[in-house]
């Protein structure tokens, strides 16, 4: 009995660090501090163009948030978004 309580356990511990490495790895790539290049649309019509200072946050609501290169505001753009990450 105490050896499947301690494997259980030890599984448990090896499972949880596996998920917070995979959700580390996403982070680094959706949230990276890379500029970006980033075009948005609403109902087909392009509402933005432009391109990051680094970092790009999404957010639930569908919004992307980042500065803007061009004038080093930070912006918030809602709609449908294309964001590609420089190399």
């Amino acid at each position: 009995m105490r050896l499947a309580v301690a494997a259980s356990i030890i599984l448990a511990t090896v499972a949880t660090g596996a998920c917070t490495d995979s959700k580390r790895a996403s982070r680094e790539a959706t949230w990276g501090d890379k500029p970006a290049d980033i075009v948005c649309w609403s109902y087909g019509a392009q509402t933005f163009a432009g391109r990051s200072t680094g970092k790009v946050e999404y957010d639930e609501g569908g919004r992307i948030s980042f500065v803007d290169a061009a004038n080093g505001r930070y912006t918030t753009v809602e709609g449908e978004c294309r964001v590609v990450y420089s190399k």
